[in-house]
């Protein structure tokens, strides 16, 4: 159903909170787990990122829609995101390279959103009581149903959705004349760390997220790029147990976000899920290694547990969160393999930590040049 100006539209949380507001996108419910990014510009990228997958997205920054939609500036083939939640949706916009409204793009996507929410309010309502569901709706108005429809959406704890994302069957990407090939495991990639692949003069070959690592093997890559994705990762046994038999190889490895969690995973670790994810484009991290701190763009509602850290002389902890001094990244001291908690990619955030990519292709020359 399409959109109407006068439409209302409705919030309820898990917890029975409601909030009111109009419709937005298409008329219809959703239903999902409840998020907030305090990014201020990027929404397009935010919206199409499959690590979205499953969750309704709430927007920090009031003015969404303003600068319109690219096709350019996306992050998968479709919307990932559930559905919106926002303070103000704008139907116009004044970007003259923009190819559409948001308006349009929600309807093409067939996403429900609701917009003249109090977000400021919704933000600190869930930061101060934690991640959990939520229904919203432009179409039902009864809260006994609404609550009922609500009850029956699973946790995240313990939900895979990566198989939801992923592609079916192996593509490649560059030019298979470069001098590196690259694995990329597929749990739900961001189109633009493919891209920072192929700039460093990368061939790629993209796997579904559960083929046998023996089938990646077979491929004779220089390295392997485990990606970002939705869900909980301690619920993807066959990822792990194929990533514990890729690292058998000393194959390099570089894993982002749920690949960092999976690299983690597979080397003994444990992940946890934490109160309120990391969700924006400004997150500070200092790199122990270097000494340096890095602005950094992240989405995640899991994370790796810093005990299990410390207590494995295998791992050595390279990234820290300066917010919470959560786990921002690893690496294997006793493999070539290494991963961080945060998008290095970016898109939407800043370029601070694209080195990371140049790191792991240097890494693959050092490693194929000590085994030629």
């Amino acid at each position: 159903m399409k959109y109407h100006t006068k439409a209302k539209g409705i919030v309820m949380l898990e917890d029975g909170t409601v909030f009111h507001g109009l419709s937005a996108g298409i008329l219809g419910t959703s239903t999902g787990e409840i998020c907030f990014n305090t990014g201020m510009t990027g929404y397009q990228e935010i919206y199409t990122d499959p690590s979205y997958y499953g969750q309704i997205m709430v927007c920090a920054t009031a003015h969404i829609g303003n600068y319109g939609v690219d096709d350019d500036e996306i992050e998968s083939d479709s919307v990932k995101i559930a559905g919106l939640i926002c303070k103000k949706f704008s139907e116009t916009y004044s970007r003259p390279m923009a190819d559409g409204s948001l308006q349009a793009y929600f309807e093409k996507h067939n996403i429900v959103a609701v917009t003249d929410v109090d977000s400021r309010a919704l933000v600190r309502h869930i930061r101060d009581k934690g991640a959990m569901n939520v229904i919203i709706s432009s179409v039902e108005f009864d809260l006994e149903k609404l609550k009922a429809q609500l009850d029956q959406v699973p946790s995240m704890q313990g939900l895979e959705l990566s198989s939801k994302v992923c592609i079916k069957e192996p593509f490649t990407q560059g030019d298979p004349a470069s001098e590196h090939k690259i694995a990329v495991m597929d749990y739900g990639t961001k189109f633009n760390i493919l891209r920072n692949l192929t700039e460093r003069g990368a061939y790629l070959k993209v796997f579904p997220m559960d083929t046998p690592a023996e089938e990646v093997l077979a491929w004779e890559p220089d390295g392997i790029m485990l990606s970002n994705g939705p869900g909980d990762p301690s619920s993807m046994g066959t990822a792990i147990e194929n990533i514990k038999k890729m690292l058998e190889h000393d194959i390099p490895v570089f894993g982002i976000c749920l690949g960092h969690q999976l690299l983690s995973l597979a080397s003994g670790l444990k992940t946890i899920k934490m109160f309120n994810g990391h969700r924006g484009i400004n997150h500070p991290v200092i790199n122990l290694i270097s000494g340096k701190g890095e602005v950094t763009s992240q989405n995640h509602g899991f994370v790796v547990d810093r005990k299990s850290v410390d207590a494995n002389s295998n791992v050595e902890l390279t990234h820290l969160h300066l917010n919470d001094d959560t786990v921002a990244g690893i690496r294997l001291k006793n493999k070539p393999a290494f991963s961080v908690q945060y998008h290095p990619e970016a898109s939407p955030g800043p370029h601070d930590s694209r080195y990371l990519f140049d790191q792991f292709i240097e890494m693959i020359a050092e490693h194929k040049k000590v085994n030629a």
